[in-house]
């Protein structure tokens, strides 16, 4: 009984996370991005302060940690192509340049931070991958490239 009831709130964490916060981000790597974010780099936890005041913190923990894994997932499905536009809009919308914002994300290999704990080695490498080829392609059409070295 208690994994049903765990499953519930879960259930109620996402739906109102995904309902008052993703909903307004355009993009799932966007959306990746943000959900990133939420997580303590030091601790591993995800934190939203919002949700706190109205779940636990532990299930606001999972339901955001479950999230990250949906999100990550989603988007190594979608097509190389169909990643370098999300990529591009993502970029686009932290102002700036998006070319030089590339070559930073590449050069300190941010992309990194996206990816949720626990994901297996061979996805892990192949979202690096994808993403170092595709930063590489963004930083190139930048009127002034970043070196990356």
């Amino acid at each position: 009984m208690e994994a049903l009831d765990e499953f519930r709130q879960n259930h109620r964490v996402i739906e109102d996370f995904a309902s008052t916060t993703l909903a307004g981000i355009p993009g799932d790597l966007c959306r990746l991005l943000h959900v990133a974010t939420l997580r303590d780099m030091g601790t591993g936890r995800y934190r939203h302060a919002g949700l706190e005041t109205i779940y636990s913190e532990p299930a606001v923990h999972q339901a955001l940690w479950l999230c990250h894994q949906e999100l990550f997932e989603r988007i190594l499905e979608t097509s190389l192509e169909r990643q370098e536009v999300e990529l591009r809009k993502c970029l686009d919308g932290l102002g700036g340049c998006a070319g030089e914002i590339a070559g930073r994300w590449q050069e300190h290999e941010f992309y990194r931070v996206l990816i949720p704990s626990g994901v297996p080695s061979y996805l892990r490498e192949l979202f690096c991958s994808n993403m170092g080829v595709l930063l590489d392609l963004i930083a190139e059409d930048s009127p002034n490239p970043r070196p990356n070295a």
